[in-house]
């Protein structure tokens, strides 16, 4: 291999992507994609003054033909991808009657069908290395299933499940996949949710002020564990504790959500 391996993040203009790719430049050299052109720039400028290789790709991951394009660009420039994080996701939540079809369709959209396009981007890559990682985000709440987010939780849910099963089937292409499992982190989600009603909004606001982790802390910890390459990688203690305690006792964990559940209809 020529110089530094490559690492490509989705949604890498803020929060959790950026947060990777500045703690990943001083291994990596690392590719930016993002649909946000100032805030990208300004990433890609902030870790060249860091003496980074960093490459800007345009674009959205909920259109498939953005991400093989910047494939080619990242090809031609460097030649290989040795890493994928698929980062870029969005938010929902609110009672489930009141879930529009935005709601639905937008988190399916970034946050399932814009990781299958990264991986099939990806694959033409890896296949021809024999070699790769492929890392993809999906909230905790895909298995824990808090209630006031069933979209979410659904869209988590299912991106879970395709990286064990692709965690399977890409291992005789020399192809290595992990799940990132993280829980709330103080970030911009709130901003960036799908057809979230006002009460909504401001409880996952208190929540992500008060979550105790950084997303640099995070990242970090994502890091760490990349070359263990582990299937599910759960960022936070609290995250593990609490994906043990479903699969120990899932019908006393079952209560705990309906406590939950019973508490925000009271508030609503």
């Amino acid at each position: 291999m020529n110089g530094k391996p490559v690492m490509l993040i989705t949604g890498a203009a803020h929060g959790l992507g950026r947060a990777l790719a500045e703690r990943a430049i001083g291994e990596y050299r690392v590719a930016l994609f993002d649909r946000d052109d100032s805030a990208g720039q300004a990433t890609t400028e902030a870790l060249r003054r860091a003496d980074g290789e960093v490459l800007f790709l345009h674009g959205d991951v909920s259109n498939e033909r953005d991400l093989r394009q910047a494939m080619e660009r990242l090809q031609r420039r460097w030649g290989r991808l040795d890493v994928l994080i698929n980062n870029a996701g969005v938010g929902a939540a609110g009672p489930f009657e009141a879930l529009d079809e935005e709601s639905w369709e937008l988190p399916w959209r970034v946050n399932v069908m814009g990781a299958v396009y990264g991986c099939r981007a990806a694959l033409t890559l890896m296949k021809r290395q024999g070699s790769g990682q492929v890392v993809n985000v999906a909230a905790l709440a895909g298995l824990t299933a808090p209630p006031g987010m069933a979209s979410y939780v659904a869209c988590n849910a299912a991106l879970i499940r395709l990286s064990e099963a692709l965690a399977a089937e890409l291992s005789v292409l020399g192809i290595r996949v992990s799940v990132v499992c993280p829980d709330l982190f103080p970030s911009e989600m709130e901003r960036h949710m799908a057809g979230s009603d006002a009460l909504s909004r401001a409880r996952l606001r208190r929540a992500l002020q008060g979550a105790p982790d950084s997303a640099a802390r995070v990242a970090e910890r994502i890091l760490a564990d990349l070359p263990k390459a582990p299937l599910h990688i759960f960022p936070q203690r609290e995250a593990k504790k609490a994906w043990r305690r479903k699969r120990r006792r899932p019908g006393r964990f079952l209560e705990a959500m309906k406590e939950k559940a019973r508490r925000l209809r009271r508030h609503t």
